[in-house]
């Protein structure tokens, strides 16, 4: 998902995001073109489009991990789920409001330049780019987890007398398949595709309710109540679902009636948390602590419905790579305006974007503990603490002491302790399997 920031010329901030738009929207980009700095330029984009746009954004891999969250922590963890929704959701308004209240900010990093300057805007787009950049990474892990469990046989490839593990070579290749879609140009078509994203997860979601119900597996894991031990990792998980924020000012700006962006986070993450709680509920019960990081892992591969659901998990991500690593891709040329326009520097560097990727991934293959480690760290930052913090500063409430200050000072530590704890568990968990 994206963002398109510009100022001026080339900017170091250039989202590209697969929003569904109305028929006039091709009139919208030539206004935008002609007078980008307009204020009082209004959206085209419906309310039900807005919506769509908005689940798309935030309904994406996380609710493959939702299950290993819900084992981790214990039932008790659900209550979690529901307290992330609800400060994501609120600091979702706080964004909003920011927005509302100056009408030149046009995107996530315009809201930190004017809450705190130069170094606001550079935090911003620090966090965002590495949120970018390891969901990224996650993708390639992902791939190499669902192609190892559709593939047991494949233990192993050899290249040249080189022997690579099955996982391995299975994440190089789906590098190597991903690596040409970083050079196209034209990103629409990609765009659209990972746009179903949305369908994607009801599928996952149904294909997982029809196995329990139909394919044996049944409802029978009574599971834990708490589990201490797991509570960090099962916030951090639950953080990253609710990741979508930095899409948040595209999303209002593109509505016709910016009045109802208010409306379209209530029915975003409504919809957005009934899909994450089902799946919780229905892998915790279905497998209970044996639950892996990611459900697909646990499916039986033998299943028409399995293999629906991890075709489904399959296709997603190599749509979706490109338009992650984009703007990191764009951010990295802006360092060199001489060669930003041409085509082999553009290449040069989607290429090494993709092969650094390919590295973490194959260092640090554990996906529960990597998107815990960016749902702690980078998620949290950017969802939760960063828009309390520059709301605050925007509105200047900060210098009031009322119910909205004390309510958002709670949010902001809530944030501070799961960064803290949340990050410290998962960076335990990444070391103590690098060991084995």
């Amino acid at each position: 998902m994206g963002i398109e920031h510009k100022n001026g010329g080339s900017s170091s901030l250039d989202f590209n995001v697969p929003l569904l738009l109305d028929q006039n929207q091709s009139k919208l980009k030539d206004l935008e073109a002609s007078d980008n700095d307009d204020v009082n330029f209004i959206g085209t984009t419906s309310f039900s489009k807005t919506c769509f746009n908005g689940l798309n954004a935030l309904t994406g891999i996380g609710i493959l991990s939702t299950p290993y969250a819900l084992a981790s922590g214990g039932w008790i963890s659900l209550i979690l789920l529901f307290t992330i929704a609800t400060a994501t959701f609120y600091s979702g308004l706080l964004i909003q409001r920011c927005m509302d209240w100056d009408p030149n900010i046009k995107t996530y990093p315009d809201i930190g330049y004017r809450a705190f300057g130069r170094k606001g805007k550079v935090i911003v787009s620090v966090l965002m780019h590495m949120e970018l950049y390891l969901v990224a990474t996650g993708f390639l892990i992902l791939e190499g987890d669902n192609l190892q469990n559709l593939l047991p046989n494949v233990e192993c490839f050899e290249f040249g007398g080189l022997t690579i593990g099955g996982k391995q070579g299975f994440i190089i290749i789906v590098a190597l398949i991903i690596l040409p879609t970083v050079w196209l140009d034209n990103l629409s078509l990609l765009s659209y595709i990972s746009a179903t994203g949305v369908l994607a997860s009801l599928f996952i979601i149904g294909s997982v309710l029809w196995i329990g119900v139909f394919d044996g597996i049944g409802f029978q894991q009574r599971g834990e109540f708490i589990n201490w031990d797991g509570i960090p990792t099962a916030v951090s998980l639950f953080a990253f679902c609710y990741c979508a924020h930095p899409v948040f000012p595209t999303l209002y700006s593109s509505m016709h009636k910016r009045h109802q962006f208010s409306n379209v986070l209530i029915v975003c993450f409504v919809l957005g948390t009934l899909c994450y709680a089902s799946m919780a509920i229905l892998g915790y019960l279905m497998f209970g602590s044996e639950v892996q990081s990611q459900i697909t892992l646990n499916l039986p591969t033998n299943k028409l419905s399995s293999r629906i659901a991890i075709y489904t998990t399959l296709v997603n991500p190599i749509s979706k790579y490109a338009l992650m690593v984009t703007p990191i891709i764009n951010a990295t040329k802006a360092w060199f305006p001489y060669h930003s326009n041409k085509r082999l520097f553009r290449h040069m560097v989607g290429t090494s974007v993709v092969m650094s990727t390919l590295l973490v991934a194959l260092a640090v293959p554990f996906f529960g503990s990597l998107m815990s480690l960016v749902g702690a760290f980078l998620s949290i930052n950017a969802s939760v603490t960063l828009p309390c913090l520059c709301y605050l500063k925007i509105s200047g409430s900060y210098q009031k002491f009322n119910g909205e200050m004390v309510g958002i000072g709670l949010v902001i530590v809530m944030g501070i302790f799961v960064v803290i704890f949340g990050t410290y568990a998962s960076l335990v968990d990444i070391i103590h399997m690098s060991k084995f």
